[in-house]
Order: structure tokens, then sequence, then C-alpha cells
């Protein structure tokens, strides 16, 4: 009952603001064209609104991808829409309210506010698309506990390639590549692999070939992410064994003789993941023999980061996608301890990294964010 009426009061909000939106859009159309059609607009732009609704339902049919595609893009468009409106609005209230500007508001006001709304969502829609194809490599130095490794490790991180979202297929190849060119001794894939839906994948077959590209020294491995979840949970599963990605569900690796892997499960699966559920981190290393060599974690979320201590080293997480689109960075910003970059608070916690990400979730757009792969040098 409670997730019917949260589902219902989230289409009240979307509803609302999309009234809001169409409005306030259709009165500065009616300045450029005084002849438009009200009721062919109001139409157009409800089923284009609609179908950011119909792609987060649960259903196959004909024509659903081309739905998710004009779903992905208005999401992005809708968020800009909003904020710029919102500002401009504000800024004629607070203006006529201290007479800057007269009251009523004169009509080419309202036209070069209009106008400027559109513009600056045209930009930042525009730069979001274009830098999502752009793929950033970072890198980091972690200096583990002396004597713990024979040799230092090179670490290759990505997580959310969601993939089965919009554009998510068309970057494998160039992630794949750019994988391969930094020569790892691991892959670590740190969840939100997959889109909710194994189903989205255009050519689950074709991303699969690809995946088996990847060239490790020890190996690719996984964890769960909250989207790796849902109905098509075992055919995820399936996929990664196929792909030869080694999945840990709260298990370990011992890597090398000289290095523990732990995949942790996510707390938060949408769907859950057929029964699965996530163990204390305490009894996952109540499992381990030698507890003398480095412990590297891959946890999804960044959350409850205190549940790590010193007997973990490093904690590879992702999920935040650092906000995706300004200003989401300043959303993750205040709800994660770290929400992006190589951090440790003090010494009796691990270090821990977390990447933005190398796949978009919904809007296929970046603004202030990179999608990205991490190379860490375990010394």
């Amino acid at each position: 009952m409670g997730m019917i009426f949260g589902v219902l009061f989230i289409l009240f909000v979307y509803g609302s603001v999309n009234y809001y939106i169409a409005g306030r859009l259709y009165r500065w159309l009616c300045l450029l064209f005084p002849s438009v059609n009200k009721t062919l607009y109001m139409g157009v732009y409800a089923l284009i609104a609609m179908t950011l609704v119909i792609s987060f339902m649960p259903l196959d049919f004909v024509g659903k991808h081309l739905i998710n595609w004009i779903g992905a893009y208005w999401m992005g468009i809708f968020i800009y829409l909003f904020i710029f409106l919102i500002l401009t609005d504000l800024l004629l209230f607070i203006g006529s309210g201290v007479k800057i500007i007269p009251n009523p508001i004169p009509v080419r006001v309202r036209f070069y506010t209009g106008l400027a709304v559109v513009l600056l969502t045209t930009a930042f829609v525009g730069y979001g698309i274009f830098h999502a194809h752009q793929l950033k490599h970072v890198s980091y130095e972690v200096q583990l506990k002396e004597d713990t490794l024979s040799k230092d490790v090179k670490v290759v991180l990505i997580s959310d390639l969601h993939l089965g979202a919009v554009n998510s297929e068309k970057y494998l190849e160039d992630i794949v590549k750019s994988i391969n060119d930094l020569k790892p001794d691991i892959v670590t894939m740190a969840g939100d692999i997959f889109n909710d839906n194994f189903n989205e994948i255009k050519d689950p077959e074709k991303a699969m070939d690809m995946l088996k590209q990847i060239s490790t020294t020890y190996g690719v491995y996984a964890s769960l992410g909250n989207h790796d979840a849902g109905k098509t949970f075992n055919e995820m599963v399936r996929f990664l064994g196929k792909s030869n990605i080694k999945l840990l569900k709260d298990e370990y690796v011992v890597i090398d003789e000289q290095l523990i892997l732990i995949g942790r499960v996510d707390p938060s699966p949408i769907g859950g993941f057929d029964g699965l559920e996530r163990k204390e981190i305490k009894d996952i290393l109540s499992t381990i023999d030698d507890k003398n060599m480095p412990i590297v974690v891959m946890d999804h979320t960044p959350s409850n980061l205190e549940q790590y201590d010193e007997h973990i080293d490093l904690v590879l997480s992702g999920h935040t996608h650092k906000g995706q689109i300004f200003p989401g960075n300043l959303i993750t910003n205040l709800l994660f301890e770290v929400d992006y970059g190589h951090d440790q608070k003090n010494a009796d916690r691990p270090q821990i990294i977390v990447t933005s990400g190398v796949g978009t979730w919904g809007m296929p757009m970046r603004v202030g964010s990179d999608r990205e792969i991490v190379s860490i040098t375990l010394r």
C-alpha cells in the first residue's frame, strides 16, 4: 500500500511540474506564434511527457525501445526546463517586487526571459549529450600496508555500465578498448552492470562477445548494484558467467596468493536478487583464513562506510554518477560521505575510491561529471 501511494505521489508531482512547464512554454510560444493551436500543443506535450512514465514500466512491446529513447532525452530536457523556468520566474518576481521591472511585467521582458530559458536548456542538453560520449581516464595510487604485496598490482575499476539504457551498448567497444590499453592485472566492476531489465539489451550476444575481449592477468570480477536486480536477475547472472566475468555475491577470491577481493551484494536491490540477501561484512571476513593479505572490497553504494574498519584496506564503489548532470553533483555531495574520488577519513578506516561511472542512467547526458575508467596502482 505504501508503495502504491509513493508511486501516485511521484506521478502527481511529475504531472504538476509538467502542467507548469507546458503552460509557461505555451504562453511564450503565443508571443512568437499567436495562432498556436492549444489543443494540439497540449496533446503533443502530454504524449512526450508520458514516454518517461512508460519507459519506467516493466513492459515489453513493439516500439518500447523508441519510447525509452524519447523518454530518456525528455528527462534531461524536462529537468533543465524546470530549473530555468523556476529561476526566471523567481528573478521576475524579485525584480518586480523591488521595482526594477515594471508591474505588470512587459511583454518584451516575458519574451526574452522565455527565450533565455529555451536557449539555456538547449545549451545544457546539447553539451550534456556531447559530453556523455567522451570517456575520461582517471588514475590513483594506493599505498597499502608495508610488505603486504610482493609487487605492484594494477586494478581497473568501472561501474554503472547500465546495459539496456539508451546508448549503453554503443559505449562498450570504446570501454573495452580503453580497459585493454591500460593492461590491467585485475578488472573490477562495482555494480549496476545492467539497467533493471535484461530484456532491454538490444543485442546480448554482441555485448557478451565484447566483454569477453577484456584482457587481464588475473580476471574480471563484479559485484551487484541496485539495478542488477528484478525479474530478470537470473538472466543477468548467466550473462556475466558467459562473459567470463566472475560475480562475487558476498564472496571473496584470492588474487595471486597476495590479495583478497570481496564483492558485496547491494543493500537496496530494485526488485530483489531472487531471495539473495546481503551479509554482514564481519561474517564474510570470518570465512577468510589468511587475514594478513590486503583486502579490497567492491561495494556498489558508498553508504554506511562506518561498517568498514582497519581490517579492510580499500573500498571500491560507484552508484552516485557524481550527480550525472548539474546540479545533481551538489545533491550527491550532501547525501554521501564520499560521493566521488579517493578519500580516507582516518587511519582506522579504509581508503575509498568512488567512480562517477562509465555509463549513464536515464538521460544519456553528462553535465558536471564524466564517464570514466579508473586505474588504481596498489603499491
